[in-house]
């Protein structure tokens, strides 16, 4: 009963979402995920990803610039941010590792250049 519940709310989530064309919520009923895309208000994708039936944060997350432009890529593991993540702003690239939700390290390239530095 209860999950008949769940989907019903996702389903009336999903149909409200597509009307104000904010966020799409799609049930995989495959992975058990909610598929989740977000949008700024021109109606480019600002972020993609997926969500667990507990609501939390769950696999790879994707966000982007409003000109469409992919501005950071990482995942997560029951809402907690896990492994690498990448982010990109102008011409710099910073890789940030994640162990048990907290920062292990950082590294950044400075793309023009190609200079690297590790933050400790």
């Amino acid at each position: 009963m209860k999950k008949s519940l769940f989907l019903l709310a996702i389903l009336f989530v999903s149909a409200v979402s597509f009307a104000q064309k904010d966020k799409e919520l799609i049930l995989n009923e495959d992975t058990n995920l909610i598929e989740a895309t977000y949008f700024h208000e021109n109606g480019e994708i600002s972020q993609q990803g997926t969500f667990n039936l507990a609501g939390k944060l769950h696999g790879e997350w994707l966000s982007f610039n409003d000109e469409g432009k992919k501005i950071s890529v990482g995942s997560y593991d029951n809402g907690q941010k896990v492994g690498n993540w990448v982010f990109w702003s102008n011409d710099v690239l910073k890789e940030v590792n994640y162990d048990n939700n907290a920062i292990a390290g950082v590294v950044r390239t400075k793309n023009s250049t190609g200079i690297v530095s590790k933050d400790p």
